[in-house]
């Protein structure tokens, strides 16, 4: 991934961001990915913590599969990449916890030398479907 500006560079953790929080839509925030401590353990097997460690925060006994999970493959609301450098596609899980009749777009601006495609773009949800997956695809357009 490319960082913007002049001239051009890799991108660091300077240039990635973190986003904008706003305290009081973060009170109602509509979409959620619904995660449970099994999710949270998962994510710290994936960033490579030992079971012991692990074992410590979660006050259990755990033990991390033997074949960690891969991180773009955690139901995150960020997500991560590591070395992108052909294609990757993602499957996110979301739940509607804001009206019951809503609908969410999803805007992309991808990063420089990054193709972004949402499939299922538009998320529709009713008094039946509270939860939907979408797919996100991140494809290298161009390398340094």
């Amino acid at each position: 991934m490319l960082a913007e500006g002049s001239p051009r560079k890799v991108a660091d953790p300077f240039d990635y961001g973190g986003g904008h929080v706003i305290a009081n839509l973060a009170a109602d925030p509509g979409l959620i990915y619904d995660m449970d401590i099994s999710d949270h353990i998962m994510f710290l097997c994936a960033m490579g913590y030992n079971n012991s460690a692990i074992s410590f925060v979660a006050s259990e006994k755990i033990s991390c599969p033997k074949e960690p999970p891969s991180i773009p493959n955690l139901n995150l609301p960020s997500i991560v990449l590591p070395e992108l450098k052909t294609s990757v596609t993602i499957t996110i899980k979301v739940t509607n916890v804001g009206e019951v009749h809503s609908v969410y777009q999803a805007m992309v601006l991808s990063p420089t030398g990054v193709k972004v495609v949402v499939e299922l773009a538009v998320l529709y949800f009713n008094n039946a479907t509270k939860v939907l997956p979408f797919k996100v695809t991140f494809t290298v357009v161009h390398q340094m």
